[in-house]
């Protein structure tokens, strides 16, 4: 599949200065599931907004299947379904008006067995005669995203979907992306929830400061950037570290029962052979040996210190 979004040079800044995007470049091709990380105020929600033609673009250009965002807004924004982090929905309409009406904004022709199919793809099919504000934060949540799906988007933006969700919600929304990309949709996602992002995304794009600053398959990510740990408990506790261990990158901890070494997985020589040996020589016994690869948290958290955060 090709690139369905071509970004270039996207930038914004606002009338008092502040420059919330710099300079962004980004294609995303279609059918994958992208991921926006990023901590509070790094530009995420300004992204999608310009994307969506919500907030005009100060520089560059935006194109969703082919159509600019600001020459061709109405053919680009047929495009896109867009899952906002506010709950906005009319209090006192039914939960099937809302979402029939919104496929009608999008020039669609009346379709009652789409708009079924939509509400009981997310458990709303029963809710269809409920007014929105007989329902609950959570519900109210699968209420945008039914109207964001109404029209048949081919990319999908969800901004904080599960932000004050439960797990079980969060779950099921985890499954309906995945039914969805599998369905042809490209998804956009921001996320504060690191696991989110390891769980659902073929891409993780990290942003910070209005900068993006690197995008990359999640898994390759990961190996590039992630460091694994070699966690070793001892038979009997150590007061400290014996002089043979002075070559080696360990740390003592939980009372001189646990040493910890960290090294590069994909490194030619990762020194275990040799630190192995050297605890044989210094007369340690030990009593367990594991090892734990760094999270992508490990990874955002240290992408944003180098970066300043």
């Amino acid at each position: 599949m090709g690139a369905i979004i071509e970004i270039k040079g996207l930038s914004k800044t606002y009338d008092g200065g502040f420059t919330a995007l710099k300079s962004v470049d980004l294609t995303i091709e279609e059918g994958e599931i992208l991921a926006l990380l990023g901590p509070n105020g790094a530009g995420k929600t300004t992204m999608i907004s310009a994307i969506c033609g919500l907030v005009k673009p100060t520089g560059g250009t935006v194109h969703v299947g082919g159509h600019d965002i600001v020459t061709d807004f109405r053919r680009a924004r047929e495009l896109i379904g867009l899952v906002p982090q506010e709950i906005t929905i009319e209090p006192f309409e039914t939960v099937g008006n809302t979402v029939a009406f919104s496929r009608g904004v999008f020039g669609k022709k009346r379709d009652d067995a789409r708009i079924e199919e939509v509400l009981r793809s997310l458990s709303l099919w029963d809710k269809r005669n409920s007014k929105n504000n007989e329902l609950s934060g959570g519900m109210r949540r699968r209420v945008l995203i039914a109207k964001a799906l109404s029209h048949d988007p081919r990319v999908l933006f969800l901004d904080e979907p599960t932000a004050g969700v439960d797990v079980t919600l969060r779950k099921d929304m985890w499954n309906l992306v995945r039914q969805l990309r599998a369905s042809g949709v490209t998804i956009i996602l921001t996320t504060h929830y690191i696991e989110e992002a390891e769980e659902m995304a073929d891409r993780i794009g990290i942003i910070d400061r209005g900068e993006l600053m690197l995008v990359q398959e999640k898994s390759q990510m990961l190996s590039q950037l992630g460091q694994k740990e070699l966690h070793i408990e001892l038979a009997e506790p150590i007061s400290e570290l014996p002089p043979a261990l002075a070559p080696f990158d360990v740390t003592l901890g939980d009372g001189g029962h646990h040493l910890s070494y960290s090294f590069d997985r994909s490194a030619e020589r990762t020194g275990i052979t040799r630190l192995i040996a050297a605890l044989a020589d210094a007369g340690l016994v030990l009593s367990d040996v594991s090892t734990r690869q760094s999270s992508l948290e490990d990874v955002f958290l240290r992408l944003l210190e180098e970066h300043g955060a």
